[in-house]
């Protein structure tokens, strides 16, 4: 089971109460979400991957305030009044990877499974990982890196990869043994080619901004929004969406994770008021 990032933040910063209603709008395996169901609160689950609500249906079978929703936190406003939870009390978005996800879902998300295709979509998107290795260009893979990874060598790493495709470039393995071509490369720099490709598949900063304004319209009148991201360019469109949008946050600072756990050791809570 997926441990759960930051949970008593998360609770005590969303002030969940009995009979509240809230939306973890990135369940996953169900972390915060069962956390919240414990309390007597009434939780809507939104997970993109169906093969998690599947599991989440199955692990809360039989309690009646859980619900759930297939989809992309993009349309929480739409989904969320589908299922009756508009005004709601907290909102909850987990912006990393669970466990499964990683090391389980056989989508070549981790660097880790060499043996895995180049997929990395977390819904049912039709562009892979493995198209954009293959098709994009030095430049357009250059930008990608250094927009989405802030990749010091993103320049040599797409020559690397534009020289080693001409054979194949269809697994995760053949993707990091193109990185090692360029010297000075390190697990760390495999771990920001990912997350820039996973970015770029699932179109993650476009659909935080969407999910952002999502939230705002249908949360309650004192309800929370928390936002747990886990780098720094995801948390600074939340910093700049609740400047922008004069959001008040509830800490001065993000609260950050416990770095003696290696899954949160990166991550960063917002909590704020609409």
């Amino acid at each position: 089971m997926h441990t759960p990032v930051l949970l008593t933040e998360v609770i005590e910063g969303l002030a969940v109460t009995k009979e509240g209603r809230y939306i973890d709008a990135t369940a996953g395996e169900g972390g915060h979400m069962g956390a919240m169901l414990k309390m007597g609160a009434r939780v809507l689950g939104i997970d993109r991957d169906a093969s998690q609500i599947d599991g989440l249906r199955s692990r809360f079978a039989g309690v009646q305030d859980a619900s759930f929703a297939v989809g992309n936190f993009a349309d929480i406003a739409s989904l969320a009044k589908e299922a009756g939870f508009a005004g709601v009390d907290g909102i909850l978005f987990d912006l990393g990877l669970s466990y499964r996800q990683l090391l389980e879902g056989k989508r070549g998300l981790s660097y880790r499974n060499e043996g895995e295709q180049l997929d990395m979509r977390l819904g049912d998107g039709d562009k892979t990982a493995g198209d954009i290795v293959r098709t994009s260009s030095v430049d357009e893979l250059e930008a990608l890196f250094t927009e989405y990874a802030e990749e010091m060598r993103s320049r040599d790493i797409a020559i690397a990869i534009v020289s080693a495709r001409r054979q194949r470039m269809q697994t995760v393995g053949e993707l990091t043994r193109a990185i090692d071509r360029v010297p000075g490369t390190s697990m760390a720099t495999y771990a920001r080619v990912f997350q820039a490709l996973r970015i770029a598949v699932n179109d993650e900063f476009a659909n935080l901004t969407r999910g952002l304004d999502g939230a705002a319209a249908v949360i309650g009148k004192e309800g929370r929004i928390g936002v747990i991201s886990f780098h720094s360019l995801e948390d600074r469109i939340v910093k700049r969406h609740i400047r922008e949008r004069g959001w008040k946050q509830i800490h001065k600072k993000a609260i950050a994770g416990n770095a003696d756990y290696r899954f949160e050791r990166s991550a960063k809570l917002r909590i704020f008021t609409i």
